[in-house]
């Protein structure tokens, strides 16, 4: 095995935490592998360890979040979507099929989804806007971590009032989604987009408010003005 990962791995096992552990499972559903180190530590040592890589390409780098990826555990995923994104000038059109596969097989959480997407995805899709099609393929996955990575990789993008247009056909797409953690993806997505949008994210809610789960109303209209929400939230 790779000798930094294995010093990442001792570090981590050196450092975690019982109580820490225990905590962050009850941010989750689902069960969550995790050692039980703080996040603020998690980019603490994602960044030591990053300064070390001078001499490494993108592709030994982007096998090494590999291998973190693949051990299952949360505090590895974000160092694996911490590296990534420290690279995102050097972005190339092939590297969205690295970043799909790691959605596809190793995203199992809300946590893993959010940082991967908000940072590495979202930067690629700024950098690469003719890549939003595929975001729209996203929302239409069977995999709900897939569908929740439609919405909430264009959150940056959405804050900098990029992407009206395709952030409310993937919302059209997961309008009326069951799944509670797509609904705040998605809800999220239009939450960021309401500074920049306020009158074309309000009537969208206004237009879909009887068919769109209330979990999705509240989150996109979070921003807004009161009299907004009281508008929004009426039955």
């Amino acid at each position: 095995m790779n000798t930094i990962i294995t010093k990442i791995r001792k570090e981590l096992e050196d450092i975690s935490d019982i109580k820490t552990r225990d905590t962050s499972q009850h941010f989750f559903k689902e069960p969550v592998k995790t050692y039980g180190v703080k996040s603020a530590l998690v980019h603490k040592i994602s960044k030591e360890y990053f300064k070390t890589f001078n001499n490494k390409t993108k592709s030994e780098l982007f096998e090494l979040c590999d291998t973190l990826w693949q051990s299952g555990y949360l505090e590895e995923s974000i160092i694996a979507c911490n590296w990534s994104y420290f690279i995102h000038k050097d972005y190339k059109p092939d590297d969205f099929i690295i970043f799909e596969k790691w959605v596809d097989s190793y995203v199992t959480n809300w946590a893993a989804c959010d940082t991967l997407c908000n940072h590495t995805l979202g930067a690629f899709i700024e950098k690469y806007p003719e890549y939003l099609s595929r975001l729209k393929i996203f929302a239409t996955s069977e995999n709900r971590w897939k569908r929740r990575a439609a919405g909430v990789s264009l959150i940056i993008p959405a804050r900098k009032g990029k992407f009206l247009t395709t952030i409310l056909e993937i919302a059209d797409i997961l309008l009326t989604d069951q799944d509670d953690m797509v609904q705040k993806g998605y809800g999220w997505m239009l939450k960021a987009a309401s500074p920049a949008h306020q009158k074309e994210i309000f009537e969208y809610v206004m237009q879909n408010k009887s068919v769109m789960p209330r979990t999705a109303l509240r989150y996109a209209i979070e921003k807004m003005p009161n009299e907004l929400k009281t508008k929004a939230m009426e039955r």
